[in-house]
């Protein structure tokens, strides 16, 4: 059985390759620190959906961290003020450099632990120049060349959307799953709109499960592609 490290993130994309992988693969989720303002509720909805789907060959969850704030400065997404709202165009959703960090990171991971294959959860439409099949092929190729050792960069989700997935995958716990760039939490990450204020949900505690705001762009990405599926959303939104 071939090994195979998976860039996890508790996200329902991510979450259901790693279900996938496991068919024939040994996985090893990697999850990546960077100090983003969603990593809490996100690490906890990884651990959640994988004790869920309890598959033998889907290892315990590697932590990694490489901090953003110093590279990518006051960027919302680091902040937590100004989140893209509902209906902010995908453009605004960009985190400069995300992909090659967090595939950079796991190489080198990958390179010490005997492992030559990174999956990547990126769905077809993806417009960022970090998710194009040539990207990751050439990438692929560098890291290769520098670490001395094969990386082979997947995206098996290329070629699907979201809807096609849940639909195709409805009986996961995909409600364990976090699809949300402004999760309620602690003050540090207090829900904001996406006009950068405090939303009424901050005044609220933190549902058990993956709770989403339900009022940013992943949100409102997360429940269309439900609604498009026709299968049953039992994702928790606070608006």
């Amino acid at each position: 059985m071939t090994k195979v490290a998976a860039l996890a993130s508790g996200g329902l994309d991510s979450a259901i390759m790693l279900a996938d992988l496991a068919a024939d693969s040994q996985v090893y989720p990697i999850y990546v620190e960077a100090g983003l303002v969603w990593e809490r509720a996100e690490k906890a909805s990884l651990e959640r959906f994988m004790a869920a789907l309890a598959q033998p060959n889907i290892e315990p969850v590697t932590y990694l961290s490489v901090p953003a704030g110093p590279i990518i400065g006051s960027h919302w997404s680091v902040t937590g003020q100004a989140v893209p709202g509902a209906r902010a165009p995908d453009s605004e959703m960009f985190i400069p450099g995300r992909n090659v960090l967090l595939i950079a990171v796991t190489s080198v991971w990958c390179s010490t632990h005997d492992v030559g294959r990174i999956a990547v959860g990126s769905l077809g439409g993806n417009p960022f120049p970090d998710a194009t099949q040539e990207f990751f092929e050439s990438f692929g190729n560098v890291l290769s060349t520098g670490l001395g050792h094969e990386i082979k960069i997947e995206a098996p989700f290329r070629g699907r959307n979201k809807a096609g997935l849940i639909r195709s995958h409805s009986g996961l716990p995909l409600e364990l799953t976090l699809t949300c760039a402004n999760p309620p939490g602690p003050p540090w990450n207090a829900p904001r709109s996406s006009r950068g204020r405090p939303s009424a949900a901050s005044a609220r505690p933190a549902l058990n499960g993956a709770s989403h705001c339900g009022d940013c762009n992943k949100c409102t990405e997360r429940l269309e592609a439900f609604q498009e599926s026709g299968v049953e959303d039992r994702t928790r939104y606070l608006a």
